[in-house]
């Protein structure tokens, strides 16, 4: 019996005609890696630049806690309100330099922690409280801050034991 011969594909087409899955996965995956690289590289500006003041603030928190603690002395960090602003036309430099855009009320003069904001831009609000207590007790409350730039905002947050730390990110709308 003679072997049975395989017909041609109709319409002239090849029978190894197309891709394979490898080939698939594997354009699949550039693809994939292409637009990681795109997004991360269009990163908003003003996220950025928040996220930047987030973790600073965090960083200046703790070394004022830690002061506090080590020194006994009660240390608050408060902003500075919208009065004490108006009120500065001609700043009073005080031993400690300019009214900044925040300050750590407690502290000795010779600590020479920052009082302003890299963007000025920046605002910030103490949540639930008007001043966030940095010590001298090893144990305080919980507290919250949010900062925002733009339509976006940030809140650093620490339970009473832990630092403080970036809770949470998101993008506001409106005022």
């Amino acid at each position: 019996m003679a072997p049975a011969r395989r017909r041609p594909p109709p319409h002239g087409l090849r029978a190894g005609a197309g891709f394979t899955l490898i080939e698939l996965l594997v354009v699949l995956a550039l693809v994939a890696v292409a637009t990681a690289v795109t997004s991360l590289a269009l990163r908003d500006p003003a996220q950025a630049q928040l996220e930047r003041e987030a973790y600073r603030l965090t960083a200046l928190l703790e070394v004022a806690r830690t002061e506090a603690r080590a020194s006994g002395l009660a240390v608050s960090w408060r902003v500075a309100s919208a009065d004490e602003d108006r009120g500065r036309s001609t700043p009073d430099p005080g031993p400690a330099g300019p009214a900044g855009d925040f300050s750590f009320v407690g502290l000795p003069p010779t600590s020479q922690l920052p009082t302003r904001w890299l963007d000025p831009s920046v605002g910030a609000e103490v949540i639930g409280a008007r001043a966030l207590v940095l010590g001298p007790e090893p144990i305080l409350p919980a507290q919250r801050v949010a900062l925002r730039l733009e339509n976006h905002r940030i809140v650093i947050a620490t339970d009473g034991l832990g630092p403080f730390r970036v809770e949470s990110s998101d993008t506001v709308t409106g005022p």
